[in-house]
């Protein structure tokens, strides 16, 4: 049978789906076998809006409007649909753009705190009868007890500590470092005790102020606080680095 031409096409194809309702561009495969009354049924799980409801146009790979699709008993395969088209659905049952989208307008289930202690099937219960976490009695009474000893450890060392003391600041990891000692108490960006310190060189983090409030004066860079037990007060003198020699 030479000379004969023959088409052969794919009975599959990759159809784009956008929709009035939704902002969403999502990719489908169907057969080019099936009707446009059933295309519409399967769509209807995909953009949510009721098969009886939908008008479909059909745009080209290029986003070019080739026609309607108005025909419910017409298979899929009669139209120019290749993979990459876009079929777009227009909503008739009065769906919003973003209908199924925004979970703000979603009913949310809450449940109250006291009504969830009296639950047994969840998470909370299952811990509370292992014992774990906040719920182990002897480990948080363990921890409480610890948290309070260092709590005093720290105002020990607080008090030996005035403000005016030339001071060696000893942290792991990092350079010892002398300096004045300008502020020694708690403070508000952390709890605990804290000494704040103005180095004699610019080693620090900021001028004596952390979160807006001001603990101490001196300049950007110089000041820092660290905890007690790192301070050592003593005969530190401001060493003489010869700035002023020629």
């Amino acid at each position: 049978m030479d000379g004969e031409v023959r088409v052969v096409s794919n009975p599959i194809v990759d159809v784009r789906f956008t929709s009035t309702i939704s902002s969403f561009e999502v990719k489908r495969r169907f057969n080019r076998g099936i009707s446009i009354a059933e295309l519409k049924e399967k769509l209807e799980m995909v953009v949510g809006s009721p098969a009886s409801c939908m008008d479909l146009e059909l745009f080209s790979v290029n986003d070019t409007f080739l026609q309607k699709m108005d025909d419910n008993e017409a298979l899929l395969g009669s139209y120019p649909v290749d993979d990459d088209c876009r079929i777009h659905v227009n909503d008739r049952s009065g769906g919003q753009l973003g209908e199924f989208t925004d979970v703000s307008k979603v009913e949310k289930f809450e449940l109250s705190d006291d009504a969830y202690e009296k639950r047994t099937d969840t998470a909370r219960s299952f811990i509370k009868k292992q014992g774990l976490g906040r719920f182990n009695e002897e480990k948080m009474a363990k921890k409480k007890a610890e948290n309070a000893a260092r709590e005093e450890e720290q105002k020990a060392a607080a008090d030996a500590i005035s403000v005016g003391n030339r001071c060696k600041v000893q942290v792991p990891g990092q350079p010892t470092k002398i300096g004045t000692v300008m502020f020694v108490g708690t403070a508000d960006f952390k709890p605990g005790y804290w000494v704040g310190v103005k180095y004699d060189e610019p080693l620090g983090k900021h001028d004596g102020s952390v979160d807006g409030k001001r603990y101490f004066e001196c300049q950007n860079k110089y000041g820092a606080f660290v905890k007690p037990q790192n301070v050592t007060v003593g005969d530190f003198p401001e060493e003489d680095y010869g700035l002023d020699e020629i």
